[in-house]
Parts: structure tokens; sequence; C-alpha cells
């Protein structure tokens, strides 16, 4: 029904207005009790194979929510009916901020494609944190996209990302260290491996300040861009896993355009979607080679079948994450992902994705 009849309706509006709509359709929904977990038997069709367990916490599925969908963590439940094995909300900023101008998200349909530079539009932090506390159903992690407000100069980029770590430890299941998206003016400059090694020691230093007050010490991971010189790639992931970051995400937007038709391919921003499939999972069997497995990766960009999830899970990625197909094939995505992986893994005789993870590497 998404593709016939929704999806032409929504695809009629502009593309900003319509994920509102969305959204604010998944937020009401999400105030419905207790259908979430039992729907979820549904969505989360592969049973144990799909299953894992990652910096102690239990994934029912690799597939996750990619961080901007829902900035504001307003539809964690529906999300989580849909089938998710984790959900990460965000980017969100110490203080509210309203983001860039407007039209700032734009959709490619020949190449089923996104281009955003939504600027880190959110609620800021204590309004996620409200929001997320209130929750009483949680059926899957909950991770929580940081950064810093654009205001916030570089040299002071550190103590914003504290102030999100300080704000939310007590709700977050994991943090994830944004320096990689190309609508903050000078954020990427974050990711050069001196700056990156003292900023995640920073966000380490403060969960392990908060561990007693909030009674728990949530994973770090850290989000890099898919458009870093091969040198200052490996340089970068050489630098989060130094400074003890428990994992990487591989990657965000890019800022290339090769191969676009829409006419709205010269718009600033970062692309997302099918063109970066190829170049995102290159990215994925790099990094697992950098690291050596040491640390989980996550795999993101272009995932639109269940075989390209598996070919990032081979590649070396233990969890994925999607944003760009939901716009495109609608909330069934995630079952249809859930039940071909599944599927994948029992032709190929094994039993778990962790027995997937990285094989085409070690070979």
């Amino acid at each position: 029904m998404y593709r016939s009849l929704i999806k032409p309706l929504l695809f009629r509006l502009d593309a900003e207005d319509a994920h509102h709509l969305t959204l604010g359709g998944l937020e009401a929904a999400s105030r419905v009790p207790l259908w979430p977990r039992a729907v979820r038997t549904l969505t989360v069709p592969g049973g144990q194979a799909l299953g894992q367990t990652l910096w102690g916490q239990t994934f029912a599925s690799p597939v996750g929510l990619a961080a901007g969908l829902d900035k504001n963590g307003v539809a964690v439940p529906a999300f989580s009916a849909l089938g998710f094995g984790f959900l990460e909300v965000g980017t969100v900023t110490p203080q509210p901020q309203p983001g860039n101008d407007r039209p700032r998200l734009f959709r490619l349909p020949p190449d089923e494609a996104l281009i955003n530079r939504m600027g880190f539009n959110n609620g800021g932090a204590a309004a996620l944190h409200a929001r997320l506390a209130a929750l009483r159903q949680r059926p899957a992690p909950v991770w929580v996209n940081i950064g810093k407000n654009k205001a916030t100069p570089n040299e002071a980029a550190a103590q914003d990302y504290r102030r999100c770590v300080a704000a939310l430890q007590d709700v977050a299941d994991a943090f994830v260290v944004n320096v990689s998206s190309p609508n903050t003016p000078g954020l990427r400059a974050l990711q050069a491996a001196g700056e990156l090694a003292a900023l995640v020691r920073a966000v380490l230093d403060e969960v392990e300040a908060g561990r007693v007050r909030a009674l728990r010490r949530p994973p770090v991971l850290v989000k890099l861009a898919p458009d870093l010189h091969p040198a200052d790639f490996e340089a970068s992931v050489a630098a989060v896993v130094g400074a003890g970051a428990a994992g990487l995400i591989i990657s965000n937007t890019t800022l290339a355009r090769g191969g676009l038709t829409h006419s709205a391919q010269h718009e600033a921003g970062g692309l997302s979607g099918r063109p970066l499939t190829a170049r995102s999972t290159a990215l994925v069997r790099e990094a697992y080679r950098l690291t050596g497995g040491r640390v989980p990766i996550v795999g993101v960009g272009g995932i639109f079948t269940a075989q390209d999830a598996y070919d990032k899970i081979r590649a070396g990625a233990s969890l994925v994450e999607v944003y760009s197909a939901l716009i495109y094939k609608g909330p069934g995505l995630v079952r249809e992902l859930n039940a071909g992986l599944a599927a994948l893994l029992r032709r190929d005789g094994l039993r778990g994705v962790d027995e997937a993870v990285g094989v085409d590497v070690t070979g």
C-alpha cells in the first residue's frame, strides 16, 4: 500500500513537509500502549539467527534506524515496531537550534537518493532527555547521536559533546560522536586524527565521570565521512580506536555527486541513498581490515535490499543502518531486510550474523 498509494501522495509534497507529516503519524502511533513489542514478533522474523550481543546489549536484529530521521526521539516505540534492532536518534546538540534555512531536504527519485542540509535542527538535549526518560516501551536499544551547536567554535566543541553526554547518559544506550556531517561549518575538521582523538577522550572522560550518577556506561562510537582521503581515513580510524572508542559508524553522507541524473543534484548538502552503496561497503571493508575486527563496525549507506545489508556484514559490519531506503520503499522495508538476511544466512550455512561478519575480508 505504501508504494502504490501513500508514497505517490507523499512525493507530491515538499520533502520536509512529507517528513514531518510521516513523523507526526508515527509519533501519534507511539502513544498507543503495548502494540510495538507485540508487533515485533512479525517484523523481526529471523529468530535467533539475527540476534547478537554487543557491548553487553541485546540486538534482536542487526538492522538499525540511522540518525536524522527521528532527531528528537518522538517516535521510538513506532520505529521499534517496524522491526529495527536498534534506533539512533539525533543529532542532538546541547541547546536547541533551528538548523539551516528551508528548503533543505531534496529527493532525487531516479537516483534513489536524498540531499539534505538540515544543519542539526533539534530541540536540544534537555527536551530529548525528557522524552526518552518518559518512554515506557523500549523494545530495542536507543542510541543518541551528539554534535556541537553551530555557534560553538571548534576549539570549544568538546564541551558541547560533554554537555550532551552529561544530560543524556542515564537514558542513552550508546553515544555516537558526529564529526562528519557536512552541514555544520567546520565540523568535519574535527575528523583530523589529533583533534578526533582528543575529542573521543573527552567524551569518554565524561561518560566515566557520570557512571556512578547515571548507573550506566554507554559505549561511545564515532561516525566518519566517506569523503576522507585514504590516508586521512586510516589515521582517523586509528585515532578513534586508539582513544578507546567502542565502535565505528561507516559512513555519513557524501559531498560527491558522481553519476547522478536528477536536477537537484547540484543542491548543497550531504548525499545519501543508493549512490553510496558501493562506496560505504568498501569503506566498511577497509575499516575492518585496519582494525582487525577489534571493535564493532556499523555499516551505513545505500542499503535497499537484504543483499546490500549482507554485503556490508560480510565486509565487516556487525550492524547496519538505513534511512533513505525507508523513504523510497516504506515501513515494510525493515521486515524485508530481516527476513532476507535470515534467508541469506541459511543459504550460506551460517548459524548467526556473527559468523558472517568480515568473512569477505578474512576469507
